[in-house]
């Protein structure tokens, strides 16, 4: 597989909420196991909002070949209301603990509409090393995870206008 051939795979879908609601979500890590369309995120360990490029958040995950573990997901992409970026590195649990090879998984938001957004999630993995790509199939691996990501903010956005705003109690 060369570098060439690796694209970045993006999938999108218009939410019925605006820009700012729907980044509040993304920016709260604390929200993302009730966005997850991959089923291996279990939680946030750490409960701050990221606020800017540098932030560091963790997640508690789950996969049937690892069992339980953490990643560290470095924020490399920031704007308020329009993309987010982070690139994942393997954290407490995982057999590489320390290692960030290089994948991002980022959001870009383009509002459609006073009350609608295009969302749209990307999965980059053409910094990564090729072992990596080829398991994920240059991204295409994840394209329904992400397809049912999108899918989940959506009807979370539709059932609780507004409630995207407040954050839920700490765990």
């Amino acid at each position: 597989m060369a570098d060439e051939d690796c694209k970045p795979v993006a999938v999108s879908r218009r939410i019925e909420a605006p820009a700012p609601e729907i980044f509040r979500l993304l920016a709260d890590p604390r929200r993302h196991p009730d966005l997850d369309g991959s089923g291996m995120l279990r939680g946030a360990a750490s409960p701050a909002v990221v606020s800017s490029v540098g932030d560091v958040f963790v997640m508690k995950m789950y996969y049937s070949a690892l069992g339980d573990y953490e990643m560290d997901n470095h924020v490399v992409e920031y704007e308020v209301n329009r993309r987010i970026g982070w690139e994942p590195a393997a954290g407490r649990g995982h057999p590489e603990a320390g290692t960030r090879e290089g994948h991002r998984w980022i959001f870009e938001l383009a509002p459609d509409g006073p009350d609608a957004t295009v969302v749209t999630e990307i999965y980059d993995c053409s910094r990564a090393p090729q072992e990596l790509r080829e398991s994920v199939d240059n991204g295409h691996g994840w394209v329904e995870g992400m397809t049912k990501t999108l899918e989940r903010h959506d009807r979370l956005c539709a059932r609780q206008p507004g409630e995207a705003e407040e954050a839920p109690p700490p765990n």
